[in-house]
């Protein structure tokens, strides 16, 4: 990371806030290894086997997404310790609400039906928003079901286990839907997944020494919900954050709604100096009306962007990877960008899919993980990368000295 963009973006107090290490070693495994003897040759490949053995530090470019969800339940105390053992310098909790209005991570509010075993434990499936329902093999309609945390009190949802992420739309039954792992994950790692409100993340997360960045996730039900409205739901937030003693520096809120940045940064200015303004772009014919959008949310005040990776990325006339002109369009207005997500999208053999969609062309497998970050970090110049796999990242930051 280079040494303006720290000071701008993070801030020196930011830096000696979380100087002190984790109370773990720090674990890279194997993965960053295998994905760089993917590589094609060259000089990016030359570099990074050549950091092969050395020991390995916490970075702040590393940003835990969800923890570590490629092989970890996501959004559980599993998941999350795994992040900083993979050297995370930044965890997620995505926050969203109980029926008694207390903050759980999860990263939809209606997501328990494919993230937990809800479905599996009847007086719980029975207060389910939707109720689950078999595929129809006849009409070829898939099985459904809608769980979330709204749903229930906090002392239930406390009682759900979480599982990797999917479901089965061919189910004849429950413990066929809640077989739904994509085969490029894994469930080894699924036999626990403990859930967490997000006090208990602020705590876990002061305890491993990593920061913290909670997005707050939009709600599915209507608001005010039983009083509480948007605004004070995004307040509600914070104040986990100042009655745990937490220091602003160490705090990243996210959100994809402006009014939620905007309000941070009217009413708890010291977080909202580090708010990061997330960017919901799908599809490249939303790039011209986000870019339109960048003086504006300057104007706010907004410091930090974070789109998702392929709207960073684009093709050059000879066909390889380069940063886009709203990466470039994002820097001219002055702000820094966070990216997002690495590790989501399989082997990379079928050209990465949502995540790659600006450069398919140019993804022909594993190791253009590598490919990517490093157009990402030296021609669009994050200065952080959400992983699902932190270990990647942080083998990439050690390396190359962020």
């Amino acid at each position: 990371m280079r040494p303006y963009a720290v000071a701008l973006a993070f801030g020196l107090t930011a830096l000696a806030a979380l100087a002190a290490p984790p109370p773990t070693t720090v674990q890279l495994g194997v993965r960053p290894l295998y994905l760089i003897d993917q590589m094609k040759p060259g000089p990016l490949k030359r570099q990074l086997a050549a950091c092969q053995g050395d020991p390995a530090k916490p970075s702040l470019f590393s940003i835990g997404h969800r923890g570590a969800a490629l092989q970890f339940p996501e959004h559980t105390r599993e998941s999350y310790l795994a992040a900083a053992r993979q050297g995370a310098g930044i965890v997620e909790c995505d926050v969203t609400f109980t029926q008694d209005k207390e903050l759980v991570c999860r990263h939809s509010q209606c997501d328990l039906h494919t993230t937990t075993n809800v479905l599996a434990i009847p007086e719980l499936a029975a207060k389910c928003a939707v109720p689950f329902t078999p595929a129809n093999p006849v009409t070829g309609a898939p099985a459904t079901a809608q769980c979330c945390t709204s749903d229930f009190t906090v002392s239930e949802f406390k009682r759900l286990t979480g599982k990797m992420d999917g479901a089965n739309p061919n189910a004849r039954t429950v413990a066929e839907y809640l077989k739904g792992t994509p085969d490029w994950r894994t469930d080894a790692y699924s036999a626990t997944g403990t859930l967490m409100t997000h006090d208990e993340s602020i705590a876990l997360f002061k305890q491993l020494g990593v920061g913290m960045t909670p997005e707050l996730k939009a709600p599915e039900v209507a608001m005010p919900y039983r009083g509480m409205t948007q605004a004070m739901y995004a307040q509600k937030m914070i104040d986990a954050y100042k009655a745990a003693g937490v220091a602003p520096s160490r705090v990243w809120p996210q959100s994809f709604s402006l009014d939620d940045v905007d309000y941070w940064l009217q009413h708890e200015p010291a977080f909202g100096r580090q708010a990061v303004a997330l960017v919901p772009v799908d599809t490249p014919s939303q790039i011209p009306a986000a870019q339109a959008m960048l003086p504006t949310m300057a104007a706010k005040g907004v410091k930090i962007v974070a789109p998702p990776m392929w709207a960073l990325l684009a093709l050059d006339g000879k066909g390889r990877m380069t940063g886009s002109d709203y990466a470039r369009a994002i820097r001219a207005n002055g702000m820094d960008i966070i990216g997002w997500s690495l590790e989501r999208s399989g082997t990379l053999t079928d050209g990465g899919g949502y995540y790659f969609q600006s450069v398919t062309p140019a993804v022909k497998g594993p190791g253009d993980y590598y490919t990517a970050l490093d157009v990402l970090a030296n021609q669009v110049g994050i200065i952080g990368m959400f992983s699902d796999w932190p270990a990647t990242t942080t083998y990439y930051a050690n390396c190359t000295g962020r």
